[in-house]
């Protein structure tokens, strides 16, 4: 019978031929980068599906952050945490983290190894009490003890932790859209003639102004924070909510205008960190880069499409007295909108389906056995499915 660290040595010397390093560290449209060891990223991605990093052994980092989903999570405005505990804003995409310079919606965190425990010691999300419950439960599985003491000449530790969940994260890298073959590479008809237009109508009424791009990469956001008028909405009892589509299953959807969540949560946005009070209700810029994969849109997912994004900003948001400056009405045909949203799905990497696969080639860690964790009472195998992701 193979043994638990055997199965994990078989496992990544099965799959080191196919991981994200085997993707060239150059892609069009993002600045090149290096990789971390394939045991590392091994090591971390293993840690992202695990669900015995929460607290009662139910949640993993990939059930908000769900690799079929562009690495976000379309079925909910708002994730649900730890014992259906409400989470007030929307699962941000890891899609080409490793090139954010602040992280969250509102910037608390700069670097993916400190910005991981966030999420790990949140009572609304995972629910762990203190780093060192954490700790204490994976030092006491074999199939953790042993390798990160091969990695680490420190073992299990906090920051060790940290390391690999970011070296696995910084893999998530997915460029080489139709848009960056057709801007940076010049290959013609790389991107059909109504995406073309709609890039000109993205230029026109401002919007590189906040998502970004130069000459030779696009990170199609400035990382900065801007108040559109939403949070304040939201704060004053007067949510912007639109018809939402949610996904039951694979082959299910229903069509609503109901939020589900459990609970109403205030939420200041940028102020929350800074505590300066003109950084009320603002948010970070989301990245565009395969945005027609994160569904729904906002901080607080209350746009459930991105026709409704797009309507949203011809309007100019919602009045406030922090409105960003940036934010002013324009028309737009309905012709315009189509070919505007041709543009905005031009945006889709075709490395989007090595990563899903990626993800999903190792078992999901969900099997807890009393006897191997003094914190966490037993949970049985579960079978996978839609909702166990």
């Amino acid at each position: 019978m193979i043994g638990g660290m055997q199965l994990f040595r078989l496992l990544l010397a099965v799959t080191i031929l196919w991981t994200p390093a085997s993707l060239a560290a150059v892609q069009s449209g993002v600045p090149e980068y290096d990789l971390p060891s394939q045991e590392l990223i091994f090591l971390g991605r293993k840690l992202f599906l695990d669900r015995r990093l929460s607290a009662n052994g139910t949640l993993s980092c990939a059930m908000c952050h769900v690799p079929e989903q562009g690495f976000a999570q379309n079925q909910l405005a708002t994730p649900v945490g730890i014992n259906g505990r409400a989470v007030k804003r929307n699962s941000p995409t890891l899609l080409n983290v490793r090139f954010r310079t602040v992280l969250f919606h509102d910037g608390r965190e700069f670097t993916l190894e400190d910005q991981v425990w966030s999420p790990l010691l949140s009572r609304r999300e995972m629910g762990n009490v203190s780093i060192g419950a954490v700790l204490a439960r994976l030092r006491s599985l074999d199939d953790y003890q042993q390798v990160f003491s091969r990695i680490f000449a420190t073992g299990i530790t906090a920051a060790n932790i940290g390391i690999a969940l970011a070296a696995y994260e910084r893999t998530l890298v997915a460029a080489n859209s139709p848009f960056d073959r057709w801007y940076f590479d010049h290959q013609a008809d790389a991107m059909t003639q109504s995406a073309q237009k709609g890039f000109t109508l993205f230029l026109r009424h401002g919007c590189a102004n906040c998502h970004t791009l130069g000459q030779r990469v696009a990170q199609f956001t400035d990382d900065k924070f801007h108040n559109t008028g939403i949070g304040f909405a939201r704060s004053m009892e007067a949510p912007v909510r639109g018809t939402r589509i949610v996904a039951l299953s694979e082959t299910v959807s229903i069509e609503t205008t109901q939020s589900f969540e459990s609970e109403s949560l205030n939420d200041l946005g940028r102020y929350e960190f800074t505590n300066v009070p003109q950084d009320r209700w603002k948010y970070r810029t989301p990245t565009l880069r395969n945005v027609a994969l994160t569904a729904p849109y906002m901080h607080d997912g209350s746009l459930s499409t991105l026709d409704q994004v797009i309507r949203f900003y011809m309007r100019a948001g919602i009045a406030n007295n922090d409105l960003d400056e940036r934010m002013l009405p324009f028309s737009l045909s309905e012709s315009e909108i189509s070919s505007l949203l041709d543009f905005l799905n031009s945006l889709t990497s075709s490395h989007i389906d090595s990563l899903t696969r990626d993800a999903r080639s190792i078992a999901v860690g969900d099997t807890v056995s009393p006897d191997n964790d003094p914190s966490t009472p037993h949970q049985e195998k579960r079978t996978s499915g839609p909702f166990s992701r």
